[in-house]
């Protein structure tokens, strides 16, 4: 592939059929569940995304234009709300379930394009969609996905595992992610190698030990911090981090709100958007946080603020006392802090950031976090599209119902990329034989040598008869530089063949992946060949 700029490629040949071999195994284990093939518009009406609420929740990362006539449009993220509305025209129960889905190309304008085909602005996905009478059909389809999935990936060679996670901007009441372990990954995924949890750090729960605390003074006291801005700096003169509240001013759709985790804690960002609801959230300008709250970050607190600023807290700090938190003036905290009696707390709810090292809450053994790329994600929609679009049906009782919606997305050129990052030495790519853009390559060792030009052409003729995906190499380089190419482009199987050894009824037959190579007669070496692909 090529770069034409950010986020955007072309793809060569040899690129283009690793592509086209992925997105043929995702369409064939699609049909097998059951799945209808359609290909909808690139391109939508604003009114769609703003019948479901997204024109505006999408924010920057929709690209947005007017055709000539001055209607706005969006190039289509994601195909939820189209889909829905051609869900519409069902009318009865009797014709669900349904499972509808697309090779399509998708347009999000990343503000940090990176890592080759990982994270583009433009890529085919394929996105699938159930549609069911009620929440047990849909169980029932999100699980067919879901084996689909593992299928997929075990074609793929991809070692994918299934992850909680959250839906974000998608809704609905439960999403699995499929992570591939990888160096190169974006998501940091928390497991348990004892028991089988695994989970976005998103999403991601550890067990929390109990803290005793002394008990409080009759209100909370007001002390003086001068220079002190840090959890560090406080510990250092006297407060445990783990007895101190770490107060961060957020806006969440426009609105000041504190989240507030134990000092020794991370605020997950996501965690708290699930939590809330909320559709836009970004932290606190350093003017906003002064204008609202009076002080600077690092002597911030959620004791004695306006009654209009929700705060939100771990469940970690619920019923502790004895804290310290800054006081909302400038080298000032307080101590003694009751939690119950001194913050007017909106909602107790899991917001800290789940670290390698602490106890897993099903069996309480240390928990690990690799770094993943994300190659699947399956979403519980639930009536969310189909009720903004009026997608309902009669049921057996002749009562009108909403369908239920799924929503399953796999990238196509990210799986790609996901083979290249996972599959490759020193000498350049490993595919595996289900996607390589050839199967197996024959080298021709000198083509001057009339019988060995012959031999090739004869072993090519009969492998491509067999439908084996067979390029030959007959190019007028040495032999160095042909076997270099073959282990850069990652093709499973080589055949070498060299005057030397046709004279002596002999070919070399190479493994890529492990780079051993056998000695097999000319005369056996389709059938070695045939076999090994086509067994």
């Amino acid at each position: 592939m090529r770069q034409l700029h950010a986020g955007h490629y072309s793809m060569l040949p040899l690129g283009w059929k690793v592509h086209e071999k992925v997105a043929q195994i995702v369409r064939e284990e699609m049909n097998a569940i059951g799945g209808q093939e359609f290909l909808l518009p690139a391109m939508h009406p604003k009114s769609l995304w703003e019948a479901s609420g997204r024109w505006e929740l999408m924010g920057d990362e929709m690209f947005r234009f007017e055709d000539r006539s001055g209607a706005e449009v969006g190039l289509g993220m994601t195909h939820e709300e189209v889909f829905a509305s051609i869900a519409t025209e069902i009318n009865s129960y009797k014709t669900l379930p349904q499972i509808w889905y697309q090779l399509q190309w998708k347009f999000r304008d990343e503000p940090r394009p990176k890592a080759g085909l990982l994270r583009v602005r433009e890529f085919v996905m394929k996105d699938s969609y159930s549609l069911d009478i009620d929440q047990a059909g849909l169980d029932a389809n999100f699980d067919k996905h879901h084996e689909a999935y593992l299928k997929i990936f075990d074609r793929l060679d991809l070692e994918a595992m299934p992850v909680e996670a959250s839906s974000g901007a998608m809704g609905g009441a439960g999403s699995i992610e499929f992570m591939v372990p990888s160096p190169s990954g974006e998501d940091d995924v928390v497991t348990c190698p004892n028991c089988d949890y695994q989970a976005n750090v998103e999403r991601a729960t550890s067990k929390v030990d109990a803290i005793s605390d002394d008990a409080p003074p009759a209100e909370p006291e007001k002390f003086a911090t001068p220079g002190i801005r840090t959890i560090k700096a406080l510990e250092d003169a006297g407060a445990p981090a783990t007895s101190q509240m770490k107060s961060m001013i957020m806006v969440l759709d426009g609105n000041i709100t504190i989240a507030v985790v134990r000092g020794d804690q991370q605020l997950n960002m996501q965690k708290l958007q699930d939590s809330t609801g909320a559709a836009e959230l970004r932290p606190a300008t350093p003017d906003e946080t002064v204008e609202h709250l009076g002080a600077a970050p690092g002597s911030l607190g959620a004791v004695g603020v306006r009654d209009d600023i929700a705060i939100y807290v771990d469940e970690s700090l619920q019923g502790r006392t004895n804290l310290t938190t800054g006081a909302n003036e400038d080298d000032f905290h307080y101590r003694g802090v009751d939690i119950e009696r001194d913050v007017n707390v909106m909602k107790y709810v899991d917001l800290r950031e789940v670290r390698a090292g602490e106890s897993c809450a099903n069996c309480g053994t240390t928990l690990e976090i690799v770094r993943c790329i994300e190659a699947g994600h399956i979403f519980k929609l639930g009536t969310k599209y189909a009720e903004a679009m009026g997608a309902k049906v009669l049921d057996a009782d002749g009562e009108m119902q909403t369908i239920v919606m799924g929503s399953y997305g796999i990238g196509i050129g990210r799986n790609m990329a996901t083979i290249a990052e996972t599959h490759f030495d020193d000498k350049g790519l490993i595919w595996p034989v289900s996607v390589a853009p050839f199967d197996v390559v024959i080298t021709v060792m000198n083509m001057k040598d009339e019988a060995t030009v012959n031999a090739a052409n004869a072993l090519y003729d009969e492998l491509l008869a067999a439908r084996i995906d067979v390029l030959i190499d007959d190019r007028d380089a040495r032999a160095g530089v042909k076997f270099a190419d073959s282990e850069l482009i990652g093709i499973p199987y080589r055949v070498t063949m060299g005057p030397r050894g046709i004279a002596d009824g002999l070919v070399e037959f190479t493994e890529r992946s492990t780079m051993e190579t056998e000695e097999i007669g000319l005369a056996d070496i389709a059938d070695k060949v045939k076999a090994t692909l086509l067994s």
